[in-house]
């Protein structure tokens, strides 16, 4: 497959970017799809740049209801209107974080379906989902291992509900002797999303592409230092080449680069890969 990045936090190649995620996946078959449309247009307009083909897209998958991963679907909607867009059934429940002056709203825009913007075509998910051969979507992840302590910061209600991220969903694509991992941010960890993906599978993963969520941790140091020492020994138990991005953060990338060396590598903006 080939995978391009058409948003994310930095780019190595001058496009231009803004917080946010946006992947074009082409299989080795022909079929095309994206994984999350970032916040604005920008994806739209970076895949002008990249040449990479919008119109061939056969289906959109939206991680999890996050303004920054989510915020293009009005604009992917007006562009490819009878688009299949695959999200989970809580997608638009509320979504809040704690910022300096207090808390904000950062879920997707509930005027879309004031505006009636979802169709037919919106195809809401839960649990596992078949999306074409060798494309499988799954959610209800569990497990405590090495969740993103800047969980915290993020909640389901304006009274400081703790947010479960029940709308979180992850893709599992089989292709060959690959069984590739794609995930947005991990809030549910990193290490129990594999740790499902290969339960469901009965396969070890061997790529993971996926961001981590280590931005923004708000631990002490020596906190910090234990819980990116357990993280490396998780990753490490396993073979599979993770590529990361996002919400992991370029500092705690470069940790994690010290520990694993080759076998991790960070994806910007405008990157593209094959595997």
């Amino acid at each position: 497959m080939k995978l391009s990045v058409l948003v994310e936090n930095t780019s190595s190649l001058g496009l231009p970017v803004e917080h946010g995620l946006s992947l074009h996946i082409l299989l080795n078959d022909g079929e095309a799809f994206l994984f999350d449309v970032g916040q604005s247009d920008l994806f739209v307009r970076n895949a002008e740049r990249m040449d990479v083909d919008l119109s061939e897209v056969s289906f959109a998958i939206l991680s999890h209801g996050h303004y920054d991963h989510g915020g293009g679907l009005r604009v992917l909607t007006a562009l490819r209107p009878a688009l299949p867009i695959y999200l989970h059934r809580q997608a638009f429940a509320p979504h809040y974080s704690l910022r300096p002056k207090g808390l904000s709203y950062i879920g997707l825009d509930k005027q879309w379906q004031k505006d009636e913007l979802m169709t037919d075509d919106w195809r809401f998910c839960e649990g596992e989902t078949e999306v074409c051969k060798g494309v499988r979507l799954f959610s209800n992840v569990k497990g405590a291992v090495c969740c993103p302590p800047g969980n915290k910061l993020l909640f389901a209600d304006e009274h400081g509900l703790a947010d479960p991220f029940t709308d979180e969903q992850n893709v599992l694509i089989s292709e060959g002797n690959n069984l590739v991992l794609i995930a947005g941010c991990a809030h549910a960890g990193i290490i129990n999303i594999m740790q499902r993906a290969e339960e469901l599978t009965g396969k070890r993963l061997t790529h993971v592409v996926a961001g981590f969520h280590l931005m923004k941790m708000g631990l002490s140091k020596e906190e910090e230092e234990t819980f990116m020492q357990r993280f490396v020994d998780e990753l490490k138990q396993r073979k599979c080449m993770y590529y990361t991005l996002h919400c992991t953060g370029m500092e705690a990338y470069e940790r994690l680069r010290d520990e694993l060396g080759e076998q991790i590598a960070y994806l910007s903006c405008g990157e593209q890969i094959y595997i």
